[in-house]
C-alpha cells in the first residue's frame, strides 16, 4: 500500500488558500486592525508583546503554515500533517485566550469597538469565531487526505480487493439468478424465478 501515500497534488489546495488567508489574517489583525477601527487596544498600529505572539501571531503561523503544506502537498502523510497543525492553530485561537489567563496573560488588549456589536464582531473575527472556521477546514482537507480514491488505488497496480468489482451479471427474468456461462436468455415466456430450478438443470 505505499503507493497509496501519493495523492493528486489538487486535492489540499482549496482548503490550503483558506488557511492560508485565515491564518495571516488571524495573525496581522492586533496589529493592522487599528488602520480601519476594528481590532484590540491600543488603537495603534504594529504594537507587538509576548500576549499577542502568543494568542495570535502563533496560531496564525500555525494555521497558514499548515494551509502552506496542504497547498503544494502530493503526499498523503505529510498533507495530513499539514491538517493536523493547521488545526492546532484554529483550536488555539477559538481556546488560547481562556486557557493563557492560568499563566497570567491578560490577552491582546480590549476590543476598540464602541458598540456590545462591535465587540462581539472583533471577537469572533480575531479569535472564537475564526478558529472555528480554521478548524473546520482543515477537518475537511484530513478527511479528503484520508480518503483513497479508486484512481489511486489502480495506479499501484495492486489488485482490487474481493467484492469491489462493480460489474454486474447478465440476468433474465424479474427475479431471475445469475446465468451460466455459456448460456443464453430463456425462451419467450419462460422466466426464471427464484426457488425454480428447471432452468438451472438445462
Amino acid at each position: 500500500m505505499a503507493g497509496t501515500m501519493r495523492v493528486p497534488r489538487t486535492r489540499g489546495v482549496l482548503s490550503g488558500i483558506l488557511l492560508i488567508l485565515l491564518g495571516v489574517w488571524g495573525a496581522l489583525l492586533p496589529l493592522v486592525g487599528p488602520y480601519f477601527h476594528f481590532g484590540f487596544a491600543p488603537d495603534d498600529t504594529w504594537v507587538y508583546d509576548t500576549d499577542r505572539l502568543q494568542l495570535s501571531i502563533a496560531p496564525g503561523a500555525a494555521a497558514a503554515l499548515g494551509g502552506l503544506i496542504l497547498l503544494f502537498s502530493a503526499n498523503r502523510a505529510v498533507g495530513m500533517f499539514g491538517g493536523w497543525l493547521a488545526a492546532l492553530g484554529g483550536a488555539w485561537f477559538a481556546v488560547g485566550p481562556i486557557l493563557a489567563t492560568l499563566w497570567d496573560v491578560p490577552g491582546v488588549g480590549a476590543p476598540l469597538g464602541t458598540t456590545e456589536g462591535r465587540h462581539v464582531a472583533e471577537q469572533l473575527a480575531g479569535f472564537t469565531g475564526l478558529g472555528v472556521v480554521i478548524v473546520f477546514l482543515a477537518a475537511l482537507a484530513l478527511g479528503r487526505f484520508a480518503v483513497v480514491g479508486v484512481r489511486e488505488h489502480r495506479m499501484t497496480g495492486e489488485p482490487e480487493p474481493p467484492g469491489s468489482n462493480t460489474t454486474q451479471p447478465l440476468v433474465y427474468g424479474r427475479y431471475a439468478r445469475e446465468n451460466k456461462p455459456g448460456q443464453g436468455p430463456p425462451p419467450a415466456g419462460d422466466q426464471h424465478v427464484a426457488g425454480d430450478t428447471r432452468w438451472d438443470q438445462r
